[in-house]
């Protein structure tokens, strides 16, 4: 765990407490389920729980339907084989999406904090996904869980991750790990800009990671909307005309 001087291990799940941040939120949903295709990117609506009070992450967001669409519009084949982790899920949306469409061969890992676990244990049950998909509890910024370890993931997907400046350094760390711990990771990034502070993470970021805007024919959409679509990579692969050949 991180020390006492460090800043919280990721973003406070409160809707309150962040919502001078957050500009502007979604309307807060009532506790329910609501049916989602990816606008038709599921043969079978997948069913999402939504309950805010569970934190903010109860209820689906904007870059949370732009990953998932992509993901299934132009990986669907690439994601049948990978071994896939989503980091700050929330419910689960984008993950189960890949779960329930792809046929994945190994437990996608979706992983939040503690707080929202229940949530993703009770929307995985929902869609009778439990042979493809798994909770974990993942803080960004302390070590890896022993099972991504062993798992040594190598597509790592996150929506609307960049929203609570303090948790920057620590979601950068997470991503550090995970692309050390297998260096032909990519991972697919997508998020809603709010603030000026939010392109800051994108900035330190492209110290770290070979950054790249992902094609997507509705970029024009979402554009106008500020949500931001990128992969992250190890830069082995930029500098590598090999291992960049081999991009997901």
């Amino acid at each position: 765990m991180p020390s006492s001087v460090s800043p919280p291990s990721s973003p406070p799940l409160d809707p309150v407490a962040v919502s001078e941040d957050l500009t502007p939120l979604p309307v807060a949903k009532v506790k329910g389920d609501t049916d989602i295709t990816f606008d038709g990117q599921l043969r079978s609506p997948l069913k999402l729980h939504e309950d805010v009070r569970t934190g903010c992450g109860g209820q689906t967001w904007p870059a949370g339907m732009v990953l998932g669409k992509h993901l299934l519009r132009y990986h669907r084949q690439d994601l049948e084989g990978a071994r896939i982790l989503e980091l700050g899920a929330g419910g689960g949306l984008v993950g189960l999406g890949v779960a329930a469409e792809c046929g994945v061969h190994d437990k996608l890992l979706i992983s939040d904090q503690i707080p929202m676990l229940g949530l993703i244990k009770h929307n995985i049950q929902l869609n009778g996904l439990k042979s493809r998909a798994a909770s974990l509890e993942l803080n960004w910024g302390d070590p890896l869980p022993q099972v991504v370890l062993d798992k040594k993931p190598n597509v790592i997907i996150a929506a609307e991750c960049v929203y609570f400046e303090p948790a920057f350094p620590l979601l950068l760390q997470t991503l550090k790990d995970l692309l050390e711990l297998n260096s032909d990771a990519v991972v697919y990034f997508c998020f809603k800009k709010r603030r000026r502070a939010d392109m800051q993470f994108v900035k330190v970021a492209k110290k770290a990671f070979a950054v790249d805007e992902l094609f997507d024919e509705d970029r024009p959409v979402f554009s106008r909307q500020s949500l931001f679509l990128f992969s992250f990579r190890n830069k082995i692969h930029r500098a590598n005309p090999k291992a960049a050949s081999k991009k997901a």
